[in-house]
């Protein structure tokens, strides 16, 4: 049975393709049309899966999107009538794009469809609800025969939180919490308020948090949230605009911090970084109090996490230490995109009442989360001739070899291999890479490289069996959603004036044996890679530990700021040419950056620049 999971409209467009309960391919929108946080109908990522699956439109036996749009419309006018006559300019912006495109969506599916087949008649068409569909991306692929499944993000249709409970093929939504009282979206108008753009964000507020201190969180719980015992909570809408208005606070949010709305070309101040650090330290307080209360009410001893809210890998680090579950597992792709998975999953499984049987010796069933489009040596080749670019081609082995010594003497290093991630993470295919024993790389890496703020961190790939002896982490992480301590042997001895300095400060001072990846509060966002699941970043890995002593690398997204991380051979040379990336490899090419026309690096380079 061939099912495929379509999510549009609002940010972060995909589709997944699954194969007799198997997730075959799944991709965002944006890697095709390099347009960030796409939205728009995922044509390019449909058409990827199709041709993956060796399959067409007419062979599919259902097209399943991941939210119902009438419900989510009924949130919408509900929400202008208890507001009204407040939000009436916000209205008037809203109404005429879902009459146009987003009410109507079985008819905007079919027409979009038909461009693809124009004998699609829609028949097989079916729609989920928005956190079913998250629940379904968390459960279904995780190892685990019984779970309890924890979704949160801004909002579907009416459900911004929701509590469900997975045996085998079954998986049932039993509790919820509805809009306005959402834990997402009072994340992301803290993101608004400290000069972050909302829905791409907000993971700079949480790298930012390290920096400050959480003065506010006693004035956010006692004026903003009223958080209950259990987790649970509401959220007071006298601070916000978000239901109604075109901004997420208002001016009495400002006075409540005595502090207006931060401008993003604005300096980010000790302020800015209290308050990233106070929003930070109350998502943690409401996640683990949801966690704990989840925990007793379910008698479940493995929890799977989905919803944009579980992307806040501090957050879930916190939720593992606490030892409340045997098991954690979130969806690698745990945003909406994500959404198209489960939508497919939930058809297969809830719609179609198939059995689902969990292989003790997986992983999970997300494949590593490499289930995009992948280039063999011949089309690799030919386009970077196309390119102009000069390159070796090497053996296995040799590629290994260079790469690593490349890496060992201090170069950037972009690595493009096999498939392409699904998620917001470059797990090792889609990757630039360094050495994370440097006390520069991580200002290079951000100034020269990624063109980003300087205070944000970088993540560690590290070999799987090591993993414990470098951080407080004894347990897989293959998706890099979960934050780990450096251990403390690991770490150096902080003089007095060192510890007396205050935000970004403290940016540069080393903090261990590997600065690059270690945060300022010595956590690291860590990725742990697998032989069976990505043998030649293994090797790599192994490779590096055998020149240096160390089995880590630095693994940040191949792109830069404002741009969707590489799909292909040109998006890889073009990033590679445009920045100070030294050595580049993609298949079994090797190039280095000395050896290219320095005419084309002036021509790439126009590509990056940013306003």
């Amino acid at each position: 049975m061939r099912i495929l999971g379509v999510s549009a409209l609002y940010h972060d467009s995909a589709a997944a393709l699954v194969v007799d309960g198997h997730v075959i391919a799944a991709a965002q929108e944006e890697r095709f049309t390099r347009k960030k946080h796409d939205s728009g109908f995922p044509r390019n990522a449909i058409e990827y899966c199709l041709i993956e699956g060796k399959c067409t439109l007419d062979q599919l036996d259902f097209i399943v999107f991941y939210d119902k749009p009438f419900i989510k419309f009924e949130r919408l006018i509900e929400t202008y009538l208890a507001f009204a006559p407040r939000g009436f300019k916000s209205f008037t912006m809203a109404i005429p794009l879902w009459l146009r495109e987003k009410l109507f969506q079985k008819s905007w599916l079919t027409a979009e469809l038909r461009k693809l087949a124009p004998w699609y008649d829609n028949s097989n068409l079916l729609f989920t609800e928005h956190h079913l569909s998250h629940a379904a991306s968390a459960f279904f692929p995780s190892p685990f025969e019984q779970a309890a499944v924890l979704t949160m993000d801004g909002v579907g249709e009416w459900t911004t939180t929701s509590l469900a409970i997975g045996k085998g093929n079954d998986l049932k939504i039993h509790k919820e919490l509805h809009f306005p009282h959402s834990l997402g979206l009072l994340y992301s108008a803290f993101t608004y308020y400290t000069g972050f753009k909302v829905n791409s964000g907000e993971y700079k507020v949480m790298g930012l948090a390290p920096y400050g201190e959480p003065k506010y969180v006693q004035t956010i719980l006692d004026n903003i949230l009223d958080l209950r015992a259990d987790g649970t909570f509401r959220v007071n809408q006298k601070y916000f605009n978000y239901c109604t208005g075109l901004t997420m606070t208002n001016g009495r949010f400002d006075e409540l911090f005595g502090h207006p709305v931060r401008e993003p070309d604005q300096l980010l101040t000790p302020f800015h970084m209290d308050i990233a650090a106070s929003i930070q330290a109350v998502t943690e307080q409401v996640m683990l109090g949801l966690a704990r209360s989840i925990r007793v009410e379910t008698g479940m001893n493995n929890l799977c996490l989905a919803g944009g809210v579980a992307l806040n890998c501090v957050a879930n680090g916190k939720i593992l230490a606490e030892g409340i579950y045997q098991n954690v597992w979130i969806q690698p792709a745990a945003g909406d995109a994500g959404g198209a998975v489960g939508a497919a999953l939930a058809a297969y499984y809830l719609h179609q009442k198939r059995e689902r049987s969990v292989n003790a010796n997986q992983i999970d069933g997300m494949q590593g989360s490499y289930l995009g489009p992948a280039y063999d040596q011949v089309q690799v080749e030919h386009e970077l001739l196309t390119q102009g670019a000069k390159f070796s081609t090497l053996a296995d082995e040799e590629v290994i070899e260079r790469t690593a010594r490349s890496l060992s003497e201090g170069k950037a290093v972009g690595w493009m291999q096999g498939r392409m991630e699904f998620g917001p993470r470059a797990l090792g295919n889609r990757s630039i890479l360094a050495d994370p024993r440097s006390p520069t790389m991580q200002k290079m890496l951000n100034l020269k490289v990624k063109s980003r703020e300087s205070f944000r961190p970088f993540a560690p790939s590290v070999l799987r069996e090591d993993v414990a002896d470098w951080f407080d982490l004894a347990c897989d992480s293959p998706y890099m959603l979960l934050v780990a301590n450096v251990r403390k042997e690991r770490r150096r001895a902080m003089t007095k004036d060192e510890q007396a300095l205050f935000g970004i400060d403290k940016l540069n001072v080393p903090r261990s044996e590997i600065p690059t990846v270690t945060h300022v509060d010595y956590s690291a966002r860590v990725q742990t890679v697998h032989q069976e699941r990505n043998p030649r970043y293994y090797a790599l890995l192994s490779r590096f530990k055998e020149l240096t002593g160390c089995p880590i690398l630095v693994n940040t997204s191949f792109n830069v700021r404002g741009e969707p991380i590489v799909c292909n051979i040109n998006d890889a040379f073009r990033c590679f040419m445009g920045t100070e990336i030294e050595t580049l490899v993609i298949g079994n090419c090797f190039l280095e950056k000395h050896e290219q026309d320095p005419a084309l690096k002036l021509d790439y380079k126009n590509e990056f620049e940013l306003d």
